[in-house]
């Protein structure tokens, strides 16, 4: 996959999740082997531009290009206003957000949302193509409800108004992240265009992710909440995609030196308070794979500290080690 002159050899993306993809995920994805990250989406509202929140999601120091910033709102002139901003800022590409579905971004007619009124997503598209001196990209939803899938009229005004690549959650709003994804839908996208499509949801595994690709015809996939809990799948992917060996999960020893490294970035790029919360989304995937005792559990969820966080995490894995059949894998 191609765009605008990047060049993306295995076409696997991290999608962007907010409270997920921060500096600290996209770097050990990208190690694990996506090609392409995004960043966690901010929002085009100017009172917000210098939050704290705002500046770490806007952190990509260090990262190779192209360095992707996710945008959400509802109005045309606030969403050009932050393409021009953080492209000027360093961002090599700008993607706008019309797929998130949660309440608190479609009740502000942003997200997800903004796909019931495809005039208005028009005038987003060209006010924000219009003011960005980058590429732009647009990651959407098959439609608001199964009586109004719109994402094929949606495509084709996207690249009529000049948006470099799509990304299509196979899903409507209404569905969040509930039943199934389907795919018929982006397939219909990318027979519509001529521009890049990513196909994103339920892609879990090596033999689904070509599944969904002989599905859709798409050029790339996109992955998230998998990529939460084994974020070694894109390497699994890549492999399978090339007709090579495929690599095994982690071993526990590999896996505790990747997760306690996860945990200790995690510390050190939010400080000690918001760090060891953020952490613990991330323990609780660990847990998912690897159920420990409840006691155990609970105390790792509750842990206050950055030490404790570790100190409780070796003691994990030193259990997992000792006996492996009371850890089990989920």
């Amino acid at each position: 996959m191609e765009i605008a002159g990047y060049r993306f050899p295995n076409a696997l993306a991290l999608a962007p999740m907010a409270g997920v993809t921060d500096r600290v995920f996209r770097s050990l994805c990208r190690g694990l082997g996506a090609s392409v990250t995004v960043g966690e989406m901010v929002s085009a509202r100017s009172e917000l531009r210098d939050t704290r929140k705002s500046q770490l999601r806007l952190d990509f120091s260090g990262e190779p290009a192209p360095r992707i910033i996710q945008i959400a709102g509802g109005d045309a002139a606030d969403l050009a206003a932050a393409a021009r901003i953080n492209a000027d800022a360093g961002a090599d590409i700008i993607d706008i957000n019309m797929g998130c579905p949660a309440k608190k971004v479609w009740r502000k007619a942003a997200g997800s949302a903004l796909m019931a009124d495809i005039d208005h997503v028009g005038e987003i598209l060209a006010a924000v193509v219009a003011a960005s001196p980058v590429p732009v990209t647009l990651k959407m939803r098959t439609g608001v409800s199964a009586d109004r899938i719109n994402a094929v009229a949606i495509a084709r005004r996207a690249e009529a108004a000049g948006i470099a690549a799509l990304a299509v959650h196979g899903r409507t709003r209404d569905q969040h992240y509930r039943g199934e994804a389907e795919y018929t839908t982006i397939a219909a996208v990318a027979r519509a265009v001529s521009i890049p499509v990513w196909a994103n949801g339920d892609v879990d595994s090596a033999a689904k992710a070509a599944a969904v690709l002989e599905a859709t015809g798409a050029d790339g996939l996109m992955i998230g909440r998998a990529a939460c809990r084994r974020p070694w799948l894109f390497r699994q992917i890549a492999a399978y995609n090339a007709g090579r060996a495929l690599p095994a999960d982690p071993d526990l020893a590999d896996e505790r030196e990747l997760i306690i490294g996860l945990i200790e970035q995690i510390h050190d790029f939010y400080g000690e308070t918001q760090g060891v919360r953020v952490a613990r989304k991330h323990i609780g995937w660990l847990c998912e794979r690897r159920p420990p005792h409840a006691a155990l559990y609970m105390d790792l969820m509750t842990a206050l500290t950055a030490a404790r966080q570790v100190r409780l995490l070796e003691c994990y894995f030193d259990a997992a080690d000792a006996a492996p059949s009371r850890i089990g894998r989920a």
